[in-house]
């Protein structure tokens, strides 16, 4: 009887836990704050993009910002679209907050101009949009 009691206790626990440590999606897993940079390794043309708040962008079960090559890519097509800037690395800098990625942006942004060996300019007029689902 007392084997039957911890067991039934153990059983009630294995199923009652999991369901407290899993994490409720809510409104706040949605929102990210996102900069983009593309540089090349044979030009000494930086470009950054200004800080935008994307609603509709998520971060995935690992943490990360989900398609986030996305992202990247069409900053890519945004600068060769008109032949001005072929053959640019672009990456992305994302965060739920925007004083950490201020932070962030502004560290690297130091970092282009140390020696003024870095021609660092603004992107004013690009804008994230939400990529299509797959």
């Amino acid at each position: 009887m007392r084997t039957f009691r911890l067991l039934t206790f153990l059983l009630a626990a294995a199923l009652v836990i999991p369901s407290f440590a899993r994490k409720k999606k809510d409104k706040n897993d949605y929102g990210v704050w996102l900069a983009g940079v593309a540089a090349s390794f044979t030009d000494s043309l930086v470009y950054i993009t200004d800080i935008q708040y994307l609603d509709s962008a998520y971060y995935n079960t690992k943490g990360l910002l989900s398609q986030r090559q996305q992202y990247s890519l069409q900053l890519k097509e945004y600068l060769e679209q008109d032949g001005r800037m072929q053959h640019r690395t672009c990456f992305m800098f994302f965060n739920k907050k925007k004083k950490r990625l201020e932070k962030e942006m502004a560290k690297l942004r130091r970092n282009y101009q140390k020696g003024n060996k870095m021609d660092v300019r603004n992107l004013d007029d690009f804008r994230f949009t939400r990529p299509e689902e797959d």
